[in-house]
C-alpha cells in the first residue's frame, strides 16, 4: 500500500509534465486523488486502473527523454565527424545540443526534488514549527538553485542566439564581395570580441561556491510607469545597461557597482538626484537656522530629516550620500590639524592622551554599576558606555572656527586641548572598532573563558599602542625629510595653477589616512596628521591651502550633516519624548561632571579656568555612535529598542550642544576675546 501511495504521488506529481494534458485534466486527476485519499468514490478496481494509467504516461514520457538524449548524443558525434563544418561551427552546434540536454536533466531532477519534498512534509509533524521551518528553507534552497540553473541557462541562449546571428551574417558576407569599409568594420568587430573576453570577469561563476556565499532571491524595479511612457527608448537603454534597482527578501536596496561592460560609461542618476536635492534644500533651511541664531549645520541636519526615511523618503542612495558625506569629516579633520601646529601638539599631548582615557574608565566603571543596578549584560553596558563616551570632533571643530587661538602667557589654550581630546578619541574609536568581535565573543562565552578574552583585548591594546608609535616615528621623519622639499615641488609647479596644488595637498591626506588606517588606527587621525604636518611649513602655507581647501570641505560638510538627519526620527522621539530628555540630559551632566572632573586633576593650575569650556564641548555623543550602533545592532550586543534610544540620545545631545557651549563661552571667555564661535 506504501508503494502504491508513493506511485500515486509521483503520478500526481510529475502529471502535468505530460504533453497531452490540459488545466481540466489535471483538475480531474486533482479531485480523484482526493477522492482516493480519503476512500470515497473509488473502489479498488477504478484505484488500480488509474494508478496504472499515471503510471503508463510517466514511464512514456522517461522513455520519450531517453529517446531524444541517444538522437542528440548520435547528432552530437555525427557533428564532431562533419568534415565540412568550422571548429567555431562545431562549437557552436555541440553547444546547443548540450543546452538542451541539460534542460530535459534539469525537469526530470525537478520532478524528483518535488515528489522527495512532499514526501518530506507529509512524514512530518505539522505541529513541529522547527521541521517545517527547515524544510522550508530547504525548498527555498531549491528554488534558489532551479532560479540561478536557469538564469545561467537563458545567458546560455541568448549567447548562442547572437552567435547564430552573427553566423548568418558571415555567410551572407562570403556570398558577396566586402567593400573596404566592410572589411574595417569587420575586422573592429573581431577586435571588439576579443576585448569584451578580455576585461570580462566571471565574478558570478567565481564566487557562487565561495564559502559564505548565499543564493537569493531578488526584486527588480524598473523605473516609473508614467516616466517610462514619455521616454521609451532611455528606459530601454537602462534596461540594457542593469541601471535599476535590486530589493532582497530582507528589503535591503542595492544599485550597480560594477557593470559586465565596462567599456561603456554609466552614472548612478539616483545619487546625482539625491545630491542636487540636498544640496538645494540645504539652502533654505541653512537660512532659516541663521535667522533664528542657530548654527547652520542644524539646517543641514533638518534638511536630511526632511529627504530621508522620516519625512519624504525621496533619498534613495542613503549608503552612498553617507559615503561622500564621510569625506566631509576627512576634509574638516585636516583643516583642523592646519591649524593645530606641532608646537600646540607638543605643549597639550600628555592631557589630549590622559583625558579621553580616564573619562573612556569612568564612563565604561558608571555604566557597569548602573548595568548591574538594572540587570543589564556586561557587553551591553561597555558598548552602552563607551558609545557614549565619544564626542563629536565635527561639530566642536564648527564651535572652533573663528575662535582664539592664540595663548595667554603661561597658560594653555583651550581650543588646542578640547582638539587633542577630540583626536585622541578618533583614536580610540578604531581601537573600540578592532576590540568589537571579542567584545561579541566574551557575550557568549562562559566565565572559565573570560580570561582569555580580557587577555586577547589586552593584546589588541598592545598592538594599537605599538601602532600609535609607527604612525608618530613616521611622522616624525616626514616633517625632518619629506613635507619641506614636496610643498616646495608643488608651490612651484601650481603657480598660475592651483589645481595642482589642491591635488598635490589631497593626494597627501589621502596617503596619511591610508597609512593610519592599514596600521588599525582611525582614518581621521590620519587626516589631522596630514594637516598638522603641513602647518609645519608657516602661517602663509597655511593660509593658502586653506583657502584651497575650506570651499571643498564646506560642501562636503554639508553632505555629512544631512545625511546624519537620515538617522533622524521624529515620530519616535515624539513618542518617547519624556524618556529621552531624561536620558539625554542624564548623558550631557555626567559627560561635563567627569570632565570637570579629570581635567581639574590634569590641567595646570594656571590653566584651570579653561575645563569649563573644554567640558562643554566634550558634553554631547559623536555622530560615530551611529556606525557602532548599527553594527552592535547585527553583532546582536544590543536590540533594536537600545538602537534607537543611542540614536535619539546622540541627536538631542547634538542638538543641546550649541546651547551648552555658548553658555561656557560666555561665562569664561572675556567679551573682547569672543568670535563667530559664540
Amino acid at each position: 500500500m506504501k508503494a502504491t501511495g508513493l506511485i500515486s504521488l509521483w503520478t500526481l506529481v510529475s502529471l502535468p509534465c505530460g504533453p497531452l494534458a490540459n488545466p481540466a485534466e489535471h483538475e480531474d486527476v486533482v479531485r480523484h486523488a482526493i477522492k482516493l485519499h480519503r476512500g470515497k468514490g473509488a473502489v479498488i478496481t477504478q484505484r488500480k486502473q488509474w494508478v496504472l494509467e499515471s503510471c503508463r504516461k510517466l514511464s512514456g514520457l522517461l522513455r520519450q527523454k531517453n529517446v531524444v538524449l541517444n538522437k542528440l548524443k548520435n547528432a552530437i558525434r555525427a557533428v564532431e565527424k562533419d568534415a565540412g563544418l568550422s571548429d567555431e561551427e562545431k562549437l557552436f552546434q555541440v553547444h546547443t545540443f548540450e543546452i538542451f540536454q541539460k534542460e530535459l536533466n534539469e525537469s526530470e531532477n525537478s520532478v524528483f526534488q518535488a515528489i522527495h519534498g512532499l514526501q518530506r512534509a507529509l512524514q512530518g509533524d505539522y505541529k513541529d514549527v522547527v521541521n517545517m521551518k527547515e524544510s522550508s528553507r530547504q525548498r527555498l534552497e531549491a528554488l534558489r538553485e532551479a532560479a540561478i540553473k536557469e538564469e545561467m541557462e537563458y545567458v546560455e541562449l541568448l549567447a548562442a542566439e547572437k552567435h547564430q546571428v552573427e553566423a548568418l551574417k558571415n555567410m551572407q558576407h562570403q556570398n558577396k564581395s566586402l567593400s573596404m569599409l566592410d572589411e574595417i568594420l569587420e575586422d573592429v568587430r573581431k577586435a571588439a570580441d576579443r576585448l569584451e573576453e578580455e576585461i570580462e570577469e566571471h565574478a558570478f561563476d567565481d564566487n557562487k561556491s565561495v564559502r559564505g556565499v548565499n543564493f537569493e532571491a531578488v526584486l527588480r524595479v524598473e523605473e516609473d510607469e508614467a516616466s517610462s511612457k514619455r521616454n521609451a527608448s532611455k528606459r530601454e537603454v537602462e534596461d540594457d545597461l542593469g541601471l535599476s534597482m535590486l530589493i532582497d527578501s530582507q528589503n535591503n536596496q542595492y544599485i550597480l557597482t560594477k557593470p559586465r561592460d565596462s567599456t561603456i560609461p554609466r552614472a548612478d542618476h539616483h545619487f546625482i538626484k539625491d545630491i542636487v536635492t540636498i544640496g538645494m534644500l540645504s539652502l533654505p533651511c541653512g537660512w532659516l537656522c541663521t535667522t533664528i541664531g542657530l548654527p547652520t549645520m542644524f539646517g543641514y541636519i533638518i534638511c536630511g530629516v526632511l529627504l530621508g526615511p522620516s519625512g519624504l523618503n525621496s533619498i534613495k542612495s542613503i549608503v552612498q550620500v553617507e559615503t561622500l558625506g564621510e569625506f566631509g569629516v576627512f576634509f574638516t579633520l585636516f583643516l583642523v590639524g592646519l591649524e593645530f601646529s606641532p608646537e600646540r601638539l607638543r605643549k597639550v599631548w600628555k592631557i589630549s592622551l590622559q583625558g579621553p582615557c580616564y573619562m573612556t574608565v569612568l564612563m565604561i566603571a558608571f555604566g557597569l554599576l548602573w548595568g548591574h543596578l538594572l540587570q543589564i549584560r556586561p557587553t551591553q553596558s561597555v558598548f552602552i558606555s563607551t558609545c557614549l563616551s565619544l564626542s563629536s570632533t565635527p561639530l566642536v571643530s564648527r564651535f572652533l572656527a573663528g575662535s582664539v587661538r592664540g595663548d595667554k602667557e603661561g597658560d594653555i589654550d583651550y581650543s588646542s586641548v578640547l582638539l587633542g581630546m577630540l583626536v585622541m578619541q578618533d583614536v580610540q574609536l578604531g581601537l573600540f572598532i578592532a576590540v568589537m568581535p571579542t567584545l561579541i565573543q566574551a557575550g557568549v562565552s562562559t566565565y572559565s573563558s573570560i580570561f582569555k578574552e580580557i587577555l586577547r583585548i589586552l593584546i589588541l591594546i598592545g598592538q594599537i599602542l605599538f601602532s600609535l608609535a609607527a604612525v608618530f616615528l613616521l611622522c616624525l621623519v616626514i616633517k625632518t625629510y619629506l613635507i619641506g622639499p614636496y610643498y616646495r615641488k608643488l608651490h612651484t609647479e601650481s603657480k598660475g595653477n592651483k589645481e595642482i596644488l589642491i591635488l598635490g595637498i589631497t593626494a597627501f591626506t589621502f596617503l596619511m589616512l591610508t597609512i593610519t588606517e592599514l596600521l588599525d588606527v582611525s582614518m581621521e587621525l590620519g587626516c589631522f596628521l596630514a594637516g598638522a604636518l603641513i602647518s609645519s611649513q608657516g602661517h602663509m602655507v597655511t593660509e593658502e591651502i586653506m583657502c584651497c581647501i575650506e570651499p571643498i570641505r564646506d560642501f562636503l560638510a554639508i553632505i555629512f550633516f544631512a545625511s546624519i538627519g537620515l538617522h533622524v526620527f521624529p515620530t519616535f522621539v515624539i513618542y518617547e519624548l519624556t524618556v529621552l530628555l531624561f536620558l539625554t540630559l542624564s548623558v550631557v551632566i555626567m559627560k561635563f561632571v567627569l570632565a570637570v572632573l579629570v581635567l581639574s586633576l590634569i590641567l595646570p593650575k594656571t590653566s584651570q579656568y579653561i575645563k569649563w569650556i573644554v567640558s562643554a564641548g566634550l558634553a554631547q555623543v559623536s555622530e560615530f555612535s551611529f556606525v557602532l550602533g548599527s553594527r552592535a545592532r547585527r553583532a546582536g550586543i544590543i536590540s533594536r529598542e537600545v538602537y534607537l534610544l543611542i540614536l535619539s540620545v546622540t541627536t538631542l545631545s547634538l542638538l543641546l550642544a550649541p546651547a551648552l557651549w555658548r553658555a561656557a563661552i560666555m561665562k569664561c571667555v572675556p567679551r573682547s576675546e569672543r568670535r563667530s564661535s559664540t
